[in-house]
């Protein structure tokens, strides 16, 4: 239990930090691209974090996704929310424990009943930090806090 306490003050001290990035409804770049260019699309169909191309591209409310090949961005545009991560891309539990916008890393995801969720995943005080750790670890309840907190956030 407390290593769950320190990550939520983590986070507590993280939410500050990244207030004035993490404005927007989707986790994107400062260009206004998705999840630093990865391909929602290759989550799904190949497991695996694949970055995209600015060859192949879909803009959806005015932020602009990238994909590793035509296909997948038709299939994109096709069905746009089968693919879009949960809480815009931001970190699930940093939504779920703070109801804050942390900027994930989108190489660390699950897909969990259909649904993208991406993690922070980064060094903190000199020490790996994967928030996927402890949202594996009591999953079921993190999901139901972050579906409310992402409410307030959008």
């Amino acid at each position: 239990m407390n290593y769950i306490k320190s990550i939520f003050v983590l986070f507590v001290l993280l939410s500050s930090t990244v207030t004035s990035f993490a404005q927007g409804k989707v986790f994107a770049t400062d260009q206004n691209v998705a999840l630093n260019g990865y391909d929602v699309v290759s989550y799904f169909n190949q497991y695996d974090a694949v970055r995209g191309s600015n060859e192949h591209t879909v803009t959806v409310d005015g932020t602009t996704y990238y994909f590793n090949s035509a296909e997948n961005a038709s299939a994109f545009e096709a069905n746009p929310s089968a693919y879009q991560p949960a809480y815009g891309g931001y970190c699930a539990f940093a939504v779920a424990m703070k109801g804050a916008k942390v900027p994930s890393d989108p190489q660390t995801f699950k897909i969990r009943d259909g649904k993208l969720y991406l993690f922070f995943n980064d060094y903190y005080e000199g020490k790996p930090f994967n928030t996927i750790i402890p949202w594996n670890g009591n999953e079921v309840e993190l999901v139901t806090k972050a579906n409310i907190n992402w409410k307030n956030l959008k």
